[in-house]
C-alpha cells in the first residue's frame, strides 16, 4: 500500500513515463477541469491517498460554498479503478519483454524502458490509459461531470507516485512488481541477469590487510644496485584488457531514475552515465 508523501507540488512528474501517464489523461479530460484539479492538488485539498490492490483511494477536501447552502467544508471520497490486464495477456507480454536484452535488463534493474509500449502494442493492449474504457473513477461529491476537479487533482499525484515507482504501471494493470520479477527471472536471459545481481550483492569479506605483506630481504641477496633495481625478467609490453561486466553500472542503476536522495528534475542514471564518461575521457589523457 503506497500512501501520499514528500510530493514536490511545483511539478508534479520528472519522469517520463509520469509526464506520459498526465499525457494520456489530459487527452482523455477537459482542460478546464484538469486545471481546477491542479489547483486542487497543489493547494493541499488532498487529505489522504491510497493505492492498494490496484486501485487508487483519496479523500479530497471540498469548498465551502454558502450560495449553494453548503457553510461547512464536505469531505469527498474518490476512487480510481484501471482495467486490469488478464492473467493470459500478462503472460504473452512478459514473454515478448523476456526476449528482449534491452528490455529485461532495464527492467531487473528498476528501470522503466521508454520503449516499453511498443511491447503491448502486437496484442492490442497499453500499458497506459488509452481510453475512458481503459478506467473508472468515482467522486462523492455532487458534480455530474466525470472528471470533477477532485477526481483530476488525483491524476497528477497519480503521476507523482510514478516517479517513485514507474512499475505502478504494472500494478495499476493487474500485475504486481514481485510477480513481474519473478517471471522475468525465469526466461533465459532473466537468469542469466539474476546470477549477475547475486554476484554484485554478495556482502564483502572481511581481509587482515589492504596492503602485501613486508618482507625483509638481506642486501647480501644481490652482487651490486643493478641487479637490486633492474629484475632479469621484463616487464610485459602490453597489459592484458580486464574483463568486461555482463551488465554495468549496477550499483548505480539499482537506485533508479528518481532515487529518494536525488532532489533534481533530471534523471540519476543520466548523470552519473555523463560522470563516468567525463572520469574515463580524463584518465585517458
Amino acid at each position: 500500500m503506497l500512501t501520499l508523501g514528500g510530493v514536490r507540488m511545483s511539478q508534479f512528474s520528472r519522469s517520463w513515463w509520469g509526464q506520459r501517464f498526465i499525457a494520456a489523461m489530459e487527452n482523455l479530460t477537459d482542460s478546464g477541469r484538469l486545471s481546477r484539479g491542479r489547483a486542487y492538488a497543489r493547494g493541499n485539498k488532498v487529505k489522504s491517498f491510497t493505492i492498494e490492490d490496484g486501485r487508487v483511494f483519496a479523500q479530497v477536501r471540498g469548498s465551502v460554498n454558502p450560495y449553494f447552502g453548503v457553510y461547512k467544508e464536505p469531505l469527498y471520497m474518490i476512487t480510481l479503478e484501471f482495467q486490469p490486464i488478464s492473467a493470459a495477456q500478462w503472460s504473452t507480454a512478459i514473454a515478448r519483454i523476456a526476449s528482449k536484452a534491452s528490455l529485461i535488463s532495464r527492467l531487473m534493474l528498476k528501470e522503466m524502458p521508454d520503449t516499453i509500449e511498443e511491447v503491448f502494442k502486437p496484442l492490442n493492449l497499453n500499458l497506459l490509459p488509452a481510453s475512458g474504457k481503459d478506467f473508472k473513477a468515482t467522486c462523492s461529491c455532487p458534480d455530474w461531470g466525470n472528471p470533477c476537479k477532485h477526481i483530476a487533482g488525483v491524476y497528477y499525484l497519480v503521476a507523482a507516485e510514478l516517479d517513485q515507482n514507474p512499475f505502478l504501471l504494472f500494478q495499476l494493470r493487474g500485475l504486481s512488481q514481485d510477480d513481474l520479477m519473478r517471471e522475468l527471472a525465469k526466461s533465459p536471459l532473466g537468469q542469466a541477469l539474476s546470477a549477475e545481481l547475486q554476484l554484485q550483492n554478495q556482502a564483502p569479506q572481511p581481509v587482515e590487510s589492504y596492503y602485501a605483506p613486508l618482507q625483509t630481504i638481506s642486501a647480501d641477496c644481490c652482487g651490486n644496485l643493478r641487479d637490486f633495481w633492474q629484475s632479469p625478467k621484463r616487464l610485459p609490453e602490453t597489459l592484458e584488457p580486464l574483463p568486461q561486466v555482463p551488465v554495468s553500472g549496477i550499483a548505480i542503476k539499482t537506485q533508479g531514475d528518481f532515487p529518494a536522495f536525488w532532489t533534481r528534475d533530471n534523471s540519476f542514471i543520466a548523470a552519473m552515465e555523463t560522470l563516468y564518461q567525463q572520469v574515463k575521457a580524463k584518465g585517458q589523457l
